[in-house]
């Protein structure tokens, strides 16, 4: 996975790799123009709005020690994948916006914290899919498989996922001075770099997009024929959450990939002209911060669209609240010790409309 602040650079002048008189690349300085002006202001806004809902998820999660069943490890682990990919934000709006001031090792840990933040939060939303499919569908299954030991074994698979996915880029990530500017990317082999670009290209787009996109399509089709055979007054409201899921993972996801399989066809000179590039790399500089929004929604799609975390998160206020004004909102939440456990062993029951976040 490259990043728009790499795809700058590297798309103005592919560093050390030899194209030839034929395919060599364009300037493209209007679209770092267009880059420098937008991507740093849209980077701090998907921080500011993203850090503060994703870290709320982790210190509830934490503080309620809310990781004991399958799903809430999946959502702790994917507030934890959200808020890596959150803090690398800034460094790349300021290096977007002048150059990479902390050196080598920083430069390899913020992409690393990049990487792992993009491709977890993505596995670990397709894990809560496959999470619902089985607690709804499989009711029966899932009450032997959606345990402790299960959640933490798949989430460890996941992050080895992760991993493996990033660790190309991480290795060859590295800080150079480009034409009098330093600069954090990632020099492939020169031997190599256009086997090696294609196939970061081809990996997000699949691993990224094309195969969680299939399964969550799959498990949410399955769910909603079970939910519409149960006549539960929830039933209108836990379809809604299920659509929510969906289209706005389709929303703002589908235009970057669709981007990013053009960039592979630019790659592959299917594409070419020096207007494709310049329009390629402003297309995705535009398409990137909208699919990068998508980590600011996760924490009111997957948890505070559910009553019971809503629960947890008044009772988080209430207890943050002076004496005195802790009273006077005790009154008008009618906030009952014995209501609240009631409704979490109700929510922990198995019972397919209430369970955790749906």
């Amino acid at each position: 996975m490259m990043n728009t602040t790499e795809m700058l650079h590297s798309t103005s002048s592919d560093y050390s790799y030899d194209y030839g008189d034929e395919f060599a690349p364009c300037n493209i300085g209007s679209a770092e123009v267009f880059g420098e002006s937008f991507l740093p202001a849209l980077y701090s806004l998907v921080f500011v709005f993203g850090l503060p809902g994703n870290a709320l998820v982790l210190w509830i999660l934490l503080k309620y020690k809310l990781w004991k069943n399958m799903t809430d490890i999946y959502l702790l682990n994917l507030a934890l994948s959200d808020l890596l990919f959150i803090i690398s934000l800034p460094f790349w709006a300021y290096f977007v916006k002048d150059e990479w001031i902390l050196g080598n090792a920083f430069c390899k840990i913020i992409n690393a914290a990049y990487l792992l933040g993009y491709y977890g939060g993505i596995l670990f939303i397709t894990l809560i899919s496959i999470d619902r499919y089985l607690a709804i569908v499989h009711a029966v299954f899932s009450m032997k498989a959606r345990t402790f030991r299960y959640g933490i074994i798949s989430s460890i698979i996941m992050w080895c996922i992760a991993i493996i996915a990033s660790l190309p880029t991480m290795i060859y990530n590295k800080v150079e001075n480009i034409e009098g500017r330093n600069v954090c990317h990632t020099f492939f082999p020169t031997e190599n770099f256009l086997n090696w670009k294609l196939y970061t290209l081809f990996k997000a787009n699949v691993l990224g997009f094309f195969v969680p996109l299939i399964i969550m399509f799959f498990c949410y089709i399955r769910i909603l024929q079970i939910l519409l055979k149960n006549k539960s007054n929830k039933k209108h409201r836990a379809i809604k959450v299920l659509f929510t899921v969906v289209i706005v993972f389709f929303v703002f996801w589908t235009p970057h990939n669709i981007v990013m399989f053009l960039q592979s066809l630019r790659e592959l000179n299917v594409l070419n002209g020096c207007e494709v590039s310049i329009k390629l790399a402003i297309a995705q500089q535009v398409t990137e911060t909208i699919a990068f929004v998508h980590c600011c929604l996760n924490p009111v799609i997957y948890v505070f669209m559910g009553e019971r975390f809503r629960m947890y998160l008044c009772r988080l206020f209430h207890s943050c609240l002076p004496p005195v004004l802790r009273c006077k909102a005790g009154g008008k939440l009618h906030f009952s010790s014995r209501d609240f456990t009631a409704s979490i062993r109700s929510q922990s029951t198995g019972d397919h409309e209430s369970s955790t976040i749906m």
